[in-house]
């Protein structure tokens, strides 16, 4: 019985590690049979030869390419929040955020800004100096980095804030641009204090202490494990200057910590080609998040043949045209202790690769090359499990879901005209193969509704109409309740990431009617992202609370050609408040 059950173990198990030996594949069983809290369930295949084609199979797919990422371990930086007078500050740089306001000079051309007049003094008027030979004002994105004597800094950066500073992404900004400035200047141990803090309050200080422990974090990422070569970054720690001390800050900045390292992975998952990050390889991180946190995570990966028994004929019908085969992801977030006040779901589409299948993209602006990018809703929705499962709130019961497939083509794939019967019953008739998401996310969110849950938000790079209404930096948010939307908009304001809400105009679902079944998966390219969140309510219980946020644009940055994270902070925010 052993051996049939190891002839049957899903790839991501036999595949984690270069060598695959019968030896290794016993020890990873054995491991999963003791686990208390880690659960998989397995579809029992007949022996014989079926084992051995499995195993080329396996070898096969993990090593297409010859391409495995480097394990590079992402750098730490030690943060520290001290009440110092800058003049005394020792260290690498010290790094200034300033408004256009903090730079304005008297008649003189010195500095009226108490603390930017503090350090010109000690620096015999070079800093207003330079700052008007290099024409730096303090408007946002400008930074000037300047080695001069007379300090215990070996240098001084100017940061420059706009006009004001009151957003979170504005003081994350701050904390990336002085990453960036380290980086240049090799700078090992950098101070950063804001020119002005007057008058802000403890909450406040909190807040943007946080927010540019955050920045620094993100900005000191680079995804080099696919590089042949790369060089590690030299900023080692960041002390915060001015904005308090004492343990509700430390607290905060740990917080920041395990968010950004879970916005890390979350960008790493989605700048992971289609031939390394199969949905294989997506289950096995799934399943190292319930290894690590398995106090609190628990994990449940069901196969194709589990998925059919659930009847899931519209998320199959998407997988069927792959060799890689689709795996189901479940993991569950109890707390350690204590009543449960709600029982939430995070549902993300995880399309590892999106094809089009037959009616495959093509032609400018199809943007195929990038479509490793489609699974960018499960990469927040893991990166959200692997943060709650370092913070471990309390009161509140977590579903994470990811039905995790290919969009490929193939004689067994789906084909336009076909018709699917979803887990709830309701059939689709197929008018256009590459509208393949919400057809894994309406199965995804029957079986997050038939886990007792009061409240589903789920994320997908949905709809290019998505992108058009609202740009590569906004996503678009699709719910019938007020009540969700308050509290994720709430959240977003504290994450600093950027949302609109969009109408759910029940009038367009006339253009969803099939003749001979259900439903059809497109309307047409009129309302395209409204049609598509239509779609997916006919999947979740009325009883549920539901949101949809389509995240097409900000999951992916364009010009630097990488993830950006985006979800990751605003579902975390968005949890903590139902747990508290």
């Amino acid at each position: 019985m052993v051996a049939t059950i190891l002839a049957s173990l899903p790839s991501f198990l036999l595949a984690s590690s270069v060598a695959h030996s019968s030896s290794t594949s016993s020890l990873i069983f054995n491991k999963l049979r003791s686990s208390s809290r880690l659960r998989f369930s397995f579809a029992v295949a007949p022996l014989c030869s079926r084992r051995a084609k499995f195993m080329a199979h396996t070898l096969a797919s993990a090593n297409l390419g010859l391409t495995q990422p480097a394990i590079i371990e992402n750098p730490k930086i030690a943060f520290a929040a001290k009440e110092i007078d800058v003049g005394e500050w020792k260290g690498d740089m010290l790094a200034v955020g300033v408004t256009e306001k903090d730079m304005t000079k008297d008649e003189n051309s010195k500095f009226q800004n108490s603390i930017l007049k503090k350090l010109d003094r000690l620096l015999g008027g070079l800093l207003a100096e330079v700052s008007s030979e290099e024409d730096f004002t303090g408007k946002s994105g400008q930074s000037t980095v300047l080695r001069l004597p007379g300090l215990g800094s070996k240098r001084v950066g100017l940061i420059g804030l706009g006009q004001s500073a009151s957003s979170p992404s504005a003081f994350r900004g701050l904390g990336e641009a002085v990453a960036a400035a380290a980086k240049t200047a090799q700078a090992n141990c950098v101070a950063v204090v804001l020119a002005s803090s007057e008058g802000l309050s403890n909450e406040s200080k909190l807040g943007i202490a946080s927010a540019i422990a955050s920045g620094a974090v993100l900005g000191i990422h680079e995804d080099n494990r696919y590089k042949s070569e790369s060089k590690k970054p030299q900023l080692k720690s960041l002390d915060i200057l001015g904005l308090g001390t004492g343990p509700e800050l430390e607290k905060k900045l740990k917080y920041a910590e395990d968010v950004s390292s879970a916005i890390v992975f979350g960008r790493e998952l989605v700048n992971s080609p289609a031939n390394v990050l199969t949905p294989a390889a997506l289950a096995e991180e799934a399943s190292k998040i319930a290894s690590s946190y398995s106090d609190v995570i628990s994990a449940n990966i069901l196969t194709a043949e589990q998925c059919k028994e659930l009847k899931m004929g519209s998320y199959l019908g998407v997988a069927a045209a792959s060799d890689n085969p689709p795996y189901f992801i479940h993991l569950c977030y109890k707390p350690l202790s204590g009543p449960i006040k709600a029982k939430l779901a995070l549902v993300g589409k995880g399309l590892t690769f999106d094809s089009g299948g037959y009616n495959i993209k093509t032609g400018p602006g199809c943007s195929i090359d990038v479509m490793k990018i489609d699974m960018g809703g499960s990469a927040a929705v893991l990166g959200s499990a692997k943060a709650l499962g370092q913070i471990k709130p309390p009161g509140v019961e977590v579903h994470f879901i990811v039905a995790s497939c290919e969009n490929m083509i193939s004689g067994t794939g789906m084909r336009p005209g076909d018709i699917l019967t979803a887990s709830n019953g309701k059939t689709i008739e197929v008018n256009n193969t590459d509208a393949e998401g919400r057809l894994t996310l309406a199965d995804a969110l029957v079986y997050a509704c038939n886990q007792g849950v009061e409240k589903i938000v789920d994320l997908a790079t949905l709809t290019g109409a998505c992108i058009v209404a609202l740009g590569p930096s906004i996503a678009g948010v699709f719910t019938p309740s007020d009540e969700l939307a308050k509290e994720v908009f709430e959240a977003s304001e504290i994450s600093g990431e950027k949302f609109w809400r969009m109408p759910l105009e029940e009038s367009y679902w006339e253009s969803m009617k099939s003749g001979v079944a259900d439903m059809v998966n497109t309307g047409g390219r009129p309302g395209g992202a409204i049609t598509a969140a239509l779609f997916l309510k006919q999947f979740v219980d009325e009883k549920v609370q539901w949101m949809h946020i389509d995240l097409a644009g900000p999951v992916w940055n364009e010009k630097k050609r990488v993830a950006t994270g985006f979800g990751v902070s605003t579902l975390v925010e968005w949890v903590l408040k139902n747990s508290s």
